[in-house]
């Protein structure tokens, strides 16, 4: 089964590939502004995860077989060697393909995540989406007042709801696969699986206000892409693309075509 993707056809035919990777309860519409801004100078390729978006559904979920999927994609595309950018649970993806296969992968961009296991963050936002899941809710509206009591911040509650869609029979319903990732969430808070060390030019972006990438990570970072620089956006926090676009999208266009 491969991933459902989309592809831009906007730069010349010889350009690099640069495939773009979403994070945690998103699809291949939240990191379109990045894809965008890459996608004159690069073909992109921009992706759903499984079990998300429009991509199939596995009762697994863990980073080596994420890594498998796009590696997959990879050779159905007959792409040899890409440039990967991830977000968050998606950069740890991304990681996981440089750390697995890296003669595929140029060059790594990391967006607002490090290669370590994480606490649970999102227990509010299990209780948010279930409350939706169970109510057979008709729109919208409804699912944010729903939400409302579990996640106070409307950005949140508006970054979830895309990811409703309408059944036949006219209600909404969570397009990723919910109670897998409520099952594997320990494995999505895990680090990569830690094989080797990748030599690949890598570039953390970190959020400026986010607590996601933290100066303990340094060493484990350095340690398995010992290649790997930094670049800090102020005035952002986790979902710094979204925040910052333009700041985020010169950094990785700069990186990549330096």
């Amino acid at each position: 089964m491969l991933l459902n993707y989309q592809s831009s056809s906007e730069a010349p035919k010889n350009a690099p590939t640069v495939l773009v990777i979403h994070g945690l309860f998103g699809s291949l519409d939240n990191l379109k502004v990045v894809a965008r801004a890459l996608s004159e100078q690069f073909h992109v390729i921009n992706v759903d995860v499984r079990n998300h978006g429009q991509s199939f559904h596995s009762e697994t979920m863990t980073y080596p077989a994420m890594a498998e999927d796009i590696i997959a994609l990879m050779d159905e595309l007959e792409i040899a060697q890409a440039h990967i950018v991830g977000h968050s649970m998606g950069g740890k993806v991304a990681m996981q393909v440089a750390i697995d296969a890296p003669e595929r992968v140029s060059k790594l961009v990391v967006l607002d995540v490090a290669p370590v296991s994480y606490h649970s963050r999102h227990d509010a936002i299990f209780q948010a989406l279930e409350s939706v899941a169970s109510a057979s809710v008709s729109s919208r509206s409804q699912a944010d007042e729903l939400m409302s009591e579990y996640i106070a911040t409307p950005g949140v509650r508006q970054f979830l709801a895309k990811s409703l869609k309408k059944t036949d029979q006219g209600s909404l319903e969570w397009q990723f696969n919910l109670p897998v990732l409520k099952q594997q969430y320990a494995n999505i808070l895990s680090q990569p699986v830690v094989n080797d060390s990748c030599l690949c030019d890598t570039l953390f972006v970190k959020g400026g206000d986010s607590d996601y990438i933290l100066p303990e990570h340094k060493e484990q970072i350095m340690t398995l892409f010992p290649n790997a620089k930094a670049k800090v956006i102020q005035g952002t926090g986790h979902w710094l693309h979204a925040e910052k676009p333009a700041a985020v999208n010169k950094s990785i266009v700069d990186f990549l075509t330096r």
